[in-house]
């Protein structure tokens, strides 16, 4: 994971691209290095409005490119502030289906100056894949986004 880590902070501290390209960089590295994230984007607060706008992301198309506060699993961390894991999709009540093939979901929030602006959402087509490592490291990368933003 420090390897992962080290080349995840090399795109954000290149000079050479703007905020959304390192954005979309982020999303194909741990796309290719994490065979079990099989969609990875940020979704960020719409202005003033209480809804996510999809941002960057690698993977399936996706019909969800705005998401209301408190709708699926997404919307429920923009209101919660809280990382959510979903082992199973089936098992939650207000998911919102991307693709058939998803079976997990973890989406980790990201703060700025305190205030959550935004979040990471990886979904799995493996039931239950995210470690404590996954968390830890989306956790920093989280962290780290919030600087160039």
């Amino acid at each position: 994971m420090s390897e992962l880590k080290k080349r995840l902070s090399s795109i954000l501290e290149s000079p050479k691209h703007n905020t959304e390209e390192k954005l979309q960089k982020v999303c194909h590295l741990l796309d290719q290095e994490i065979s079990y994230f099989n969609w990875t984007g940020f979704y960020f607060k719409n202005g003033d409005k209480d809804e996510l706008i999809l941002g960057p992301y690698v993977g399936a198309p996706t019909d969800h490119t705005i998401i209301p506060y408190g709708k699926g699993i997404c919307g429920q961390v923009a209101v919660s502030n809280e990382t959510f894991i979903v082992p199973d999709v089936k098992l939650q009540d207000n998911y919102l289906s991307c693709s058939i093939d998803t079976k997990a979901e973890i989406v980790v929030p990201i703060f700025k100056n305190g205030v959550n602006i935004g979040q990471i959402d990886i979904d799995s087509h493996t039931l239950n894949p995210f470690t404590k490592e996954d968390l830890e490291l989306l956790e920093w990368l989280c962290h780290e986004v919030s600087k160039i933003l």
